[in-house]
């Protein structure tokens, strides 16, 4: 009785290593958005970059020889494929158009919550009261953060609502995502989940063709990051994270990306933050330290002693 939380330990660390590199990653994403962004519209960028994503993990699972995911992982790579590779990114990058990004970051963060609310409900996962009252903090330190860097010009509705759907598909494809991950590797189903996303984003290939030909290179370069980065290497990071612990606690985790995007922006941008913006990071800080804390919640239950584990990617 007293041997499995010592026996899990290691793949609770390799989990909370891999969330971070993820949130590290998607962090960066704000800076280099903004970039590409100012080039390439929503739908032409949301291609560009899972097409990079999708020849970096197509490479690396040659590599690994990777075959083709079981059968009854389909359905949720399929799923998460579209509501969060493909809608999420073009919503997501139409949305930050019309809203500033103070508004676009307190809305998109409904989405962690969405997700423990949806697990709880269509994968059956506990809700521990740490959790609950970690995600509340984190998401009143995002509210602080989102207020102190809004531009007050008042934000458009059409945003408000694209920013929302935004944070509906990404709840969406991380509940997907979750029992597709006991069938087939992170990488598989990062993989396959990206080239999901590039063929319902094939629709905007002339966008991205004809801007591709104007844009500066700076612009193009940053798509490539994202496609590389913060798609590829971040999503798969994400999978294995979320293979090994609840959609839950790893929505949670993504409570750190505004306080690494305020510190960033300061580092990068010189965009020098006041003290209502670094006491909103620090809410989301302390509210990601207190959802992990706890006692841990009960997933799926563990396989039994010899049974195969399921294989796992190395990136994301």
């Amino acid at each position: 009785m007293t041997e499995a939380p010592a026996a899990a330990r290691p793949g609770e660390w390799a989990a909370l290593g891999a969330a971070g590199v993820t949130v590290l990653l998607w962090a960066s994403a704000f800076v280099s958005i903004r970039s590409a962004g100012s080039a390439y519209s929503p739908g032409a960028l949301a291609l560009g970059r899972l097409l990079a994503g999708s020849v970096i993990l197509g490479l690396v699972a040659l590599v690994r020889r990777e075959g083709l995911p079981p059968r009854a992982a389909w359905p949720g790579i399929a799923c998460s494929g579209v509501l969060w590779f493909g809608g999420y990114m073009v919503v997501l990058n139409w949305g930050e158009r019309e809203v500033d990004a103070g508004t676009a970051a307190m809305v998109v963060n409904v989405g962690p919550l969405l997700i423990a609310l949806l697990s709880s409900r269509l994968l059956g996962e506990r809700m521990p009261r740490a959790l609950a009252a970690g995600m509340a903090v984190s998401f009143a330190g995002a509210v602080v953060v989102g207020l102190s860097t809004s531009d007050g010009g008042g934000a458009s509705l059409l945003g408000v609502l694209l920013c929302l759907l935004a944070a509906v598909s990404y709840a969406g494809g991380v509940v997907a995502q979750k029992p597709a991950l006991r069938h087939a590797s992170a990488l598989q189903v990062t993989l396959f989940g990206c080239l999901t996303g590039t063929l319902g984003c094939l629709p905007f290939c002339g966008q991205l063709a004809s801007e591709a030909a104007g844009a500066p290179a700076s612009a193009t370069l940053n798509m490539v990051y994202l496609g590389v980065f913060p798609t590829a290497v971040a999503f798969t990071t994400w999978a294995f994270a979320l293979a090994r612990t609840t959609a839950g606690r790893m929505g949670a985790t993504t409570y750190v990306v505004p306080a690494l995007v305020v510190a960033m922006s300061w580092l990068a941008l010189d965009e020098i933050p006041g003290w209502l913006t670094l006491a909103g990071g620090a809410l989301c800080l302390a509210g990601v330290a207190v959802s992990r804390g706890g006692s841990r919640p009960r997933g799926p239950a563990a396989p039994a002693p010899g049974a195969p584990a399921p294989a796992s990617g190395a990136t994301g």
